[in-house]
């Protein structure tokens, strides 16, 4: 297997044709791929009235492998095929000669097993399924029917495009091979895979090597070894000073939580900048968070000379004040972690923002004020990842394009996409909390892109730890748990 990397499906066709002269011949892989997805199914289920449902390609192959594996386990199933045996070709033809089990014709009418598998097309469809495919998918889909989907669900691209023609077979846990494709990790096709198994076919190392494998799935292994950790003799001085501009009187909550999360995830000292109209209601609210009023753009820039990392938007307001804002304080030396306001108050000039970045700094936006700076990027790109790797090269800096299936790209077009959280995260202050966390981090010395990377990461694991309910407020208080986790998995390899 690749660890954490996302390939595409030209790559993982580049492996299996490069597969036989490094000694794994084809067969033997749809042997290994066929194996794993009946392995992932038992130890998921218990027996039961299964239907393998197994299309003419090589996808289809697997389907056959996996019904065999899965009778000869003392399951009773039957493969349902699209087409007739006898005009199977290649290693499928082969596949399906070795299965002694029930064989029908592919029953599109209506859901009639308690578990399926689609082993009908993969990855590399690039066309809409039939009618009556896509109405198969769509019963199953309506009567909750479990499913099991071998590489990707069919109907979807593997590349992470959406679901052709708006159809695709919804499952309950996708077993795919080597690596994640694309389509495993971005909505809306994420959403139709269930839980995502990697299976371990055997591929040769060899069949990647000459391969650019430079998307990733966020996870600790690319930024663990610098996440920070005060050594023995600490102090909060040493362990660095986060700094959040606040919004005006009535609009302090969202600072306070980004705060809370610089302070929680490991900084030394935070303080939040205050408005002196709103210097009042801030105080009753802080105790381990400090205070300074700063009357206007020069004593923000001025008290953020001691920070290292400073966050501008939460609420801060869509106003000339915020403006000239974000401009005194890219002057200093303090890293920028810009969030909403200090986003949207340079929609008609992004180029003046982007002209005044520097590599240390992190946007970060959902969708609706990324098309704000860059505006047509979202829908004329690929896929996310493709516009968020553009907008980190125009705006000179760290993005994180925020989402379900978060984006965070540098300028130099590294990237990964997040796949830790949940959709309880949709709630109203979530963002600030998210970035705090990058600030604290970078107060403590991670990098832009590691940090807004770790931040995503363990933002989503708050989430997953806290479950339904949860609240922005709630995400710094799961930190402790989370962080005790990463750091034992950290220490120990």
């Amino acid at each position: 297997m690749i660890q954490g990397a996302i390939i595409s499906v030209a790559q993982m066709r580049a492996m299996d044709e490069a597969a036989p002269a490094l000694g794994m011949p084809t067969i033997q892989l749809m042997e290994n791929a066929g194996a794993a997805v009946a392995q992932a199914i038992m130890a998921r289920f218990s027996p039961r009235q299964t239907a393998v449902l197994c299309g003419p390609g090589n996808n289809g192959g697997d389907g056959w492998v996996c019904a065999r594996h899965l009778a000869q386990a003392g399951w009773p199933v039957r493969v349902e095929t699209l087409v007739p045996t006898a005009q199977l070709r290649g290693d499928a033809a082969v596949m399906a000669a070795a299965f002694n089990g029930q064989v029908r014709p592919l029953n599109t009418t209506e859901p009639h097993a308690d578990l399926y598998v689609d082993a009908l097309f993969g990855a590399g469809l690039s066309r809409p399924l039939a009618p009556e495919i896509a109405g198969l998918a769509q019963a199953l889909a309506s009567q909750k029917a479990k499913l099991v989907a071998v590489d990707v669900p069919s109907g979807l691209p593997g590349d992470g495009d959406p679901p052709l023609a708006g159809q695709g077979f919804r499952a309950a846990l996708t077993v795919t091979f080597v690596a994640k494709k694309r389509a495993h990790v971005l909505h809306p096709a994420r959403s139709f895979c269930g839980d995502v198994i990697v299976a371990d076919i055997a591929m040769p190392t060899g069949a990647w090597s000459g391969l650019r494998l430079d998307l990733h799935e966020n996870d600790p292994r690319l930024w663990g070894a610098a996440f920070p950790q005060p050594a023995a003799m600490a102090h909060k001085h040493a362990r660095g000073h986060a700094m959040v501009v606040s919004g005006g009187l009535a609009n302090t909550g969202a600072a306070r939580l980004a705060a809370h999360a610089a302070l929680r995830v490991g900084a030394g000292l935070v303080t939040v900048l205050s408005p002196p109209s709103a210097l009042i209601v801030n105080a009753a609210h802080l105790t381990a968070v400090m205070l300074r009023a700063c009357a206007d753009a020069t004593e923000m820039a001025e008290s953020a000379r001691q920070a290292r990392a400073t966050v501008i938007g939460p609420a801060a307001g869509v106003t000339p004040a915020t403006r000239e804002t974000v401009q005194a304080l890219l002057k200093e030396n303090a890293a920028l972690v810009l969030d909403a306001d200090a986003l949207t108050v340079f929609q008609d000039e992004p180029t003046e923002l982007f002209a005044a970045l520097r590599s240390k700094d992190v946007l970060t936006p959902h969708a609706g004020e990324f098309n704000r700076l860059f505006p047509g990027l979202l829908s004329a790109a690929p896929t996310r990842v493709e516009a968020t790797i553009e907008a980190a090269r125009r705006a000179g800096c760290v993005l994180l394009l925020k989402g379900p299936d978060t984006v965070i790209a540098a300028p130099d077009a590294r990237v990964v996409v997040n796949a830790t959280g949940t959709p309880y995260l949709a709630t109203a202050g979530s963002g600030d909390v998210l970035a705090g966390l990058i600030a604290g981090l970078m107060a403590q010395g991670m990098d832009a892109f590691d940090a807004a990377s770790a931040a995503a990461w363990l933002h989503g694991r708050c989430a997953e730890v806290l479950g339904v309910g949860l609240i922005a407020e709630d995400l710094p208080t799961a930190l402790p748990e989370v962080l005790r986790t990463l750091l034992s998995t950290i220490q120990t390899g």
